[in-house]
């Protein structure tokens, strides 16, 4: 997850000193290729460009609790603003950018002094995927997305900066433009959190379809049973960007969300309800053959189709019977869409097409180039040998 870089103005305006947290401001520098030379670790670092830039030198404090915390990171603010780096200019654009801060902490049991790796690893992954269900949901409400949606998510995990620091992880999102990824997350995790302890006091699990319109997912419900999992309690806390104001219906309400091991039972049923729930789509899709396979040279095969509209996916998986699959071949060879439709099945995360129908040739349309490319940058070609 990173930060988004501003837009190309010559002369962007500086932060305010004493609004920047020395820990986003030195994983900036880090992000940027800069280099931390020397300094007592427990109480500052400093950092030199990547281009060894001669007099270019920040002394970042290790937190803003330090008497002459703004201090610094006024030199250093004002250093950036006078550097010749190139790399300079984006990190106070980034820094300048108004966000929200969702903080997540897990309290683990033993010791706290020291957090293993593979924990640090499952915050890392609870956090992002519950960010990315809380981007799907600011789009359309599902009880299951699958793989749908999951270049919008990608989209707005890219412009969110993260930073680490023992069992807290602290993400910022980019306001007002990424509200409501994060206002959709809030209401959908306070609506899971009626759903479980509603569960746990009635026995009943219609609360969580319920909360479906909510935003609840169940992609929001494993990240949650991932964020618990293995650990005596969790907690999100969300800080509204100053800059951007509280927005609308959150009022002056602080927002803190806890979940503990207790509520495992629970998500894990309404996980398997929400997966249950989601109904198949038809869908009729355009899109490129990019793989092709089959074991017998006249019998059915199967087909990867990259997908250029149709579906909210990048690619599907389809079986064609001999002459569909013998058209998808002279697709593939002539390097020309097709169109097919069919019914995009829940099983294997909406990726697969079931019961196809109406295979035919298409042309390039206005467009068509431009999502392909899109679609390339996004996910890349996946490795492998089959379809």
């Amino acid at each position: 997850m990173t930060l988004p870089h501003g837009p190309e103005e010559p002369n962007p305006a500086l932060p305010d000193p004493a609004t920047v947290d020395p820990a986003v401001l030195a994983t900036l520098l880090a992000r940027h290729g800069w280099v931390r030379r020397g300094g007592p670790a427990a109480r500052y670092g400093r950092w030199t460009p990547p281009d060894g830039e001669a007099g270019t030198s920040l002394l970042v404090p290790a937190g803003d609790g330090f008497d002459d915390a703004v201090e610094l990171l006024t030199d250093a603010v004002t250093a950036l603003s006078r550097s010749r780096t190139p790399t300079a200019r984006s990190i106070l654009l980034a820094l300048a950018v108004p966000g929200d801060e969702l903080r997540w902490r897990r309290e683990l049991p033993g010791p706290a002094d020291a957090v293993p790796w593979d924990e640090a690893e499952r915050l890392r992954q609870a956090a992002r995927a519950m960010l990315a269900a809380g981007a799907k949901a600011g789009r359309t409400r599902a009880a299951y997305f699958g793989a749908r949606l999951d270049g919008l998510a990608e989209d707005f995990l890219d412009r969110v900066l993260v930073v680490e620091q023992g069992a807290v992880l602290t993400a910022h999102t980019p306001a007002p433009e990424g509200r409501a990824a994060v206002t959709t997350l809030v209401r959908a995790l306070e609506a899971l959190r009626d759903a479980v302890d509603y569960r746990r006091v009635s026995g009943g699990p219609e609360a969580f379809e319920n909360a479906v319109q909510a935003g609840v997912s169940r992609e929001l419900v494993q990240s949650v049973d991932e964020l618990v999992r293995g650990a005596t309690a969790a907690r999100l806390t969300v800080a509204w960007s100053p800059a951007a104001g509280t927005p609308g219906g959150f009022g002056d309400r602080r927002i803190e969300l806890d979940f503990s091991p207790g509520d495992l039972p629970a998500l894990a049923e309404a996980a398997d309800l929400l997966e249950r729930i989601e109904p198949a789509v038809d869908v009729t899709v355009v899109g490129l053959v990019v793989r092709l396979k089959r074991a017998d040279p006249a019998g059915p095969g199967t087909v990867r189709l990259r997908v250029l509209g149709g579906a909210e996916v990048r690619e599907l998986k389809l079986r064609l019977p001999d002459p569909d699959y013998r058209l998808a071949a002279e697709a593939h060879l002539a390097g020309a869409p097709v169109r097919v439709s069919g019914r995009l099945d829940r099983r294997d995360g909406f990726r697969t097409l079931t019961r196809p129908h109406g295979l035919e040739l298409r042309g390039w349309e206005e467009g068509d180039r431009e999502r392909l490319l899109k679609g390339l940058q996004d996910g890349g070609e996946d490795g492998g040998e089959g379809a």
